[in-house]
């Protein structure tokens, strides 16, 4: 779905105002409060009773002649002070009926006050002011609601057709047209949007600028926050991060697009994946698949509260524990890491999915910890609830060789997963402890090893005897270890005997001949490697 987004018309400063045709036709000079000509005009009032203030909400532009203060420097004063009281952005006097010039205690008062004072040189009637003002501001109000419908139409559109999460927050980065976030309650950044070197400027000055939202500054700046939460209670918050159109309607953007998100969480259901899920998934791709150089997704790494500052860096593959599983054990150990179920890991980097429920780990370790008995720690925490397989890659001591490491990890898990075999595994699986197996792996996809397997094991393939194929496997697996074969199997020797001779029968082959052997050993983890 695309969205062609009209652009809010800002609300008018006073600066804007007094560079209007019809006030420049009237000669306006700034004597008072130049400083304060920024400020937002939320209405025009004509005014000349001293006590005006209490007639006043905030914001209104006042136009006065000064007709009911001639003469009286109290009146003259008490008049900018209850203009100051009521918050107006500023008062407008034409010159010539009631003050040939700017009155001095008026100018004094108004400085004093911050409160911008500007003269007309030239009177015109105040009316054709006031009808083209109001007729800014109501136009503007009219867009801003007409937004509001807008934004709330095309989000709601996005949810309701199952659109993901970025692409709710890429629409509304395209309308701000600046970077868009979406944090927890600790700051971590969960989602972003928007050009990507705008965002990356955002996210390598994060912590700076989390301080400062902690602290509720940064609004005036466009930097515009809005909570994030349901019943009660906050979960997160979305940032429109240097937000450059009209505060106000920035405020409805970021308001909108909250309530967007609300709805998106509460509709995916307790089931879906967690925000802080699709973060770690999402960087942990980009690091596996290299598309984005891994020196770019640190700004990413860090915001998302992965410390990468001298660490040492273990990539890790788990088998049949679920990131939750995980989450629990490295906070009970006190570990910083990324966690992300391993599918779209692989995917990204051009590799199946292990077998089972896997799951891939990145943590980050301080430099004088001993990573390799900190991940066997790990690994010993997660046998307790039962077996468990763990694969991994050596420490990497710099940032630039984690996506290495992660595709070595998912390798030594494909590797192991592809055993059918009882094999003797260390807690801890590296790649030394695949060896020819990890070879297989890694070409397993060519077409002249697919060919050698078919040729070596023929006599088995073409009549599909699982039976014998499981046989010879564990044969194999065992170091034709046939007492421990037949064990396995739940056969006497003699029936093991029988089955080993109908396997060389059909091969054509001497399994008492290690070359022999060897070769359909290798032909058998390569057919095992190409299975789904």
């Amino acid at each position: 779905m695309t969205t062609t987004w009209e652009p809010v018309e800002p609300s008018l400063s006073v600066r804007q105002v007094l560079h209007l045709e019809r006030v420049l036709a009237g000669e306006p000079e700034v004597v008072a409060g130049a400083g304060r000509l920024d400020r937002p005009v939320r209405w025009v009032h004509v005014a000349e009773a001293p006590d005006v203030g209490v007639m006043l909400s905030g914001g209104e532009l006042v136009l006065t002649t000064g007709v009911l203060l001639a003469g009286d420097e109290d009146k003259q004063a008490e008049y900018i002070r209850s203009l100051h009281r009521a918050e107006a952005a500023a008062v407008v006097l034409g010159l010539g009926r009631a003050f040939p010039a700017a009155p001095e205690v008026m100018r004094r008062a108004a400085e004093r006050c911050g409160l911008p004072l500007v003269v007309l040189h030239r009177p015109f009637p105040f009316a054709q002011l006031t009808e083209e003002v109001q007729a800014r501001l109501v136009r503007r109000k009219f867009a801003a609601v007409s937004l509001s419908e807008s934004v709330r139409t095309a989000l709601t559109a996005l949810i309701t057709s199952g659109a993901p999460l970025q692409r709710l927050l890429d629409e509304i980065a395209r309308h701000s047209a600046c970077p868009v976030v979406v944090t927890n309650l600790a700051h971590r950044v969960l989602a972003t949007a928007g050009e990507q070197a705008a965002v990356d400027d955002v996210l390598r000055d994060w912590d700076r600028i989390a301080r400062r939202a902690g602290a509720g500054e940064g609004e005036g700046e466009g930097w515009i926050r809005a909570e994030l939460g349901g019943r009660g209670e906050r979960w997160g918050r979305l940032t429109l991060c240097g937000h450059r159109g009209d505060p106000a309607a920035g405020r409805l953007l970021a308001d909108r697009a909250a309530e967007a998100l609300v709805l998106h969480r509460m509709l995916a259901g307790p089931a879906a994946r967690t925000w802080e899920e699709q973060s770690a998934r999402s960087l942990l791709t980009d690091l596996a698949c290299g598309a984005v150089p891994a020196r770019q997704l640190l700004p990413r790494a860090r915001a998302a509260g992965l410390p990468v500052n001298r660490r040492t860096f273990v990539p890790v593959v788990v088998r049949d524990r679920s990131p939750a599983e995980l989450d629990r054990v490295l906070r009970l150990l006190g570990l910083p890491a990324l966690v992300a179920d391993i599918a779209d890991v692989a995917h990204a980097a051009g590799g199946s999915e292990a077998g089972g429920q896997a799951t891939a780990v990145l943590l980050s370790l301080a430099r004088d910890q001993d990573a390799e008995a900190l991940t066997a720690h790990f690994a010993a925490r997660l046998r307790e609830a039962g077996p468990v397989v763990v694969a991994a890659a050596d420490a990497r001591a710099a940032w630039d060789d984690v996506p290495a490491g992660l595709r070595e990890a998912r390798h030594v898990a494909d590797a192991v997963a592809d055993c059918a075999a009882p094999l003797d595994l260390p807690p801890v699986v590296r790649l030394r402890d695949v060896h020819l197996r990890g070879l297989i792996r890694l070409l397993r996809d060519d077409p002249r090893v697919q060919s050698f397997a078919e040729r070596e094991l023929d006599g088995l393939l073409r009549t599909a005897d699982d039976d014998l194929l499981a046989v010879l496997r564990t044969y194999l697996a065992t170091g034709r270890n046939k007492s421990r074969t037949a064990q396995l199997h739940h056969v006497s020797r003699p029936a093991l005997y029988r089955r080993l001779e109908a396997i060389q029968t059909r091969l054509g082959v001497d399994l008492d001949d290690f070359e022999q052997a060897a070769s359909v050993h290798i032909a058998l983890l390569a057919h095992d490697a190409q299975q789904p």
